[in-house]
This record gives C-alpha cells, sequence and structure tokens, in this order.
C-alpha cells in the first residue's frame, strides 16, 4: 500500500469514528436516562414534565450561546418537522421508559431500521432495494414476536401482533419519529448546526409541555410537585446530559447515512439492557430474546447495505 493510499484511509477511518463515536455517546445517554427519570417520578415529577424542563434549560443555552440559531430555525419552515419529529421522539420515549418494562420498550423504539427504509426512500429517495425488504420483513417479524399476545383473556386474546399497553404503543411512535428525526438530519445537514440544535430542542419543550398541559386538563397527568432541592437538582443535571447526547446526535447524524446511524445507535439496547437488568428495569424472557434477535438482525443487514453504499 502507497503512502498516499494509507493516510487516505486512515482519515476515511477517522471520518466514520468521529461521528459514530458521537452516536454512541447520545445511545449511552437515551440508554441509561429511564433510571434517573423514574427518580424524579418517584419525587411527583411526570416525565413529561421532566422533558419540558429539560429540554427547555437546553434550548435556554444554545440561544445564550447562538442567539442568531432563532432567527435561522424560523427563517427555516423545513426544521419545523424536525422540531415535531425530535419533541416527539423526546416525549414518547422517555414516558415509555418510567412507565414501561425497559428491554421491551427500547427494542420496540428500534424498529427504528424499518422506518429508516421506508423514510429515506420518501425523504433521501434512497433506492428500495431486495437488501431493505429484507430488513423490513425481519423487522416486521422482530416486532410481531414481540408483540404476540400471551395469557391474555378478552379483546387481548386475539392473535394480532399490535401494541396493547401505553409503553407499547409510546415505544413504536417513539421509534417512527426518531427515524424520522435522523432522516431529517441528514437531509438537512447544510443548515447551521446551532439551528438544527436549537430545532430539536425547541421540539423537546413544545410537544412534551402540549402533551402534558392536555393531559393534565383530563386529570391524566399530575401537576408539577412543590419546588425541591432533590428534583430540581436531577433535572439540571438531565439538561447537561441531554444536551451533550443530543449535540452528539446531530453531529453523528449529519455526517452519516440514515441506515448507518440506525445501525450504531443499537449500542443503546445493550446500555439499557445492561443497566435495566442490574437495576431491576425490566425482565428478560424467551420471546422478547427472539424478537430482539430478529429486530437485531435487521439492523444488522443496514450495517452491510451501508458498506456497500461506500
Amino acid at each position: 500500500m502507497s503512502a498516499a493510499s494509507a493516510s487516505a484511509s486512515t482519515a476515511a477511518r477517522t471520518s466514520f469514528a468521529a461521528p459514530a463515536g458521537a452516536l454512541v455517546i447520545n445511545a449511552f445517554v437515551w440508554g441509561t436516562s429511564w433510571w434517573p427519570f423514574r427518580q424524579l417520578e418517584a419525587r411527583g415529577l411526570h416525565p413529561l414534565w421532566a422533558t419540558v424542563m429539560i429540554y427547555a434549560a437546553a434550548a435556554l443555552f444554545i440561544l445564550a450561546l447562538r442567539p442568531r440559531a432563532l432567527g435561522q430555525l424560523l427563517r427555516a419552515p423545513v426544521l419545523w418537522v424536525l422540531v415535531i419529529a425530535s419533541g416527539t421522539t423526546n416525549a414518547a420515549f422517555n414516558w415509555a421508559v418510567t412507565i414501561g418494562d425497559v428491554l421491551r420498550v427500547v427494542l420496540l423504539f428500534y424498529l427504528m431500521p424499518l422506518w429508516a427504509v421506508l423514510l429515506a426512500r420518501v425523504l433521501l429517495r434512497e433506492p428500495l432495494t431486495r437488501s431493505a425488504a429484507a430488513r423490513v420483513a425481519l423487522a416486521l417479524a422482530g416486532a410481531a414476536v414481540v408483540l404476540w399476545p400471551a395469557g391474555r383473556s378478552g379483546w387481548e386474546a386475539l392473535p394480532l401482533p399490535l401494541p396493547r399497553t401505553l409503553p407499547d404503543w409510546l415505544g413504536v411512535l417513539g421509534g417512527f419519529t426518531f427515524a424520522l428525526n435522523n432522516v431529517m438530519l441528514r437531509r438537512e445537514a447544510g443548515r447551521p448546526e446551532e439551528a438544527r440544535a436549537l430545532a430539536m430542542f425547541v421540539g423537546g419543550m413544545l410537544v412534551a409541555g402540549t402533551l402534558a398541559l392536555a393531559l393534565r386538563s383530563g386529570g391524566w397527568v399530575p401537576a408539577l410537585p412543590a419546588p425541591g432541592a432533590v428534583w430540581m437538582a436531577g433535572v439540571a443535571a438531565l439538561a447537561l446530559l441531554f444536551l451533550g447526547g443530543n449535540l452528539a446526535l446531530q453531529y453523528g447524524a449529519a455526517r452519516l447515512p440514515a441506515n448507518v446511524t440506525s445501525v450504531v445507535m443499537l449500542t443503546e439496547i445493550l446500555f439499557a439492557s445492561v443497566s435495566a437488568l442490574a437495576l431491576g428495569g425490566g425482565r428478560l424472557d424467551a420471546q422478547l430474546v427472539a424478537g430482539g434477535v430478529l429486530i437485531l438482525a435487521a439492523a444488522l443487514l443496514s450495517t452491510f447495505s451501508g458498506a456497500d453504499a461506500h
């Protein structure tokens, strides 16, 4: 190998390692965030209110450092798709892992490669290949296994592999909007980074806030608790973690193909699984393992697809 070829190879590895490493950081933050959210809920702070505060603090931080980001966001209507996608992702995921089985929620959330194939076709004009069709089939089969009803009665006994609980629905919805989030980051990679980051943080604040207010009026979400040093410090710490994690996400997702981003982010399943099993946030059974294997297989096919594309 010539010196020029070796230098090019090293540069290529470096250009992949930096964004991939950033995505792993974000996956760690998301994969372990269920535990602090549950601690906050135990102190009376619903995850939707916590999400509002966390992302409001992050948005203010971005505006303090880059005040022009607000004008950039307002002048780019397309970024409001990112606002809605990111906001729905955070509201759905944070709520789901707080009230549901962490392992199950995360697996349903990571049907993301299925959604990424379809969204990349529509928004990025990426071809729908045989490999993509195989990934879709594997992901759907995995979802069917995870969602297949067991030991149910009445309507729930119908053999339909559909979400049947609020955490299940939130997990599926969050995965779809997260795939949309990543595809939009890729599509709008030419936009200023501070505008894209602000769109994501504003989305977390607006969507979670709107949902919390609507559900509060119906008695589904409790009011904010009285100010307390412990939960307020917890919110501040989570705001810093999510700020760093989401900046890492938008850095990495803007520099890698949408399907590769989806695969690298699968490290969240590892972080979530280890932490949930160690801290009592979920349980593992044969049905969940079988469905998880199929979902992970779909994601691994995305890896090979991404390699072939380069």
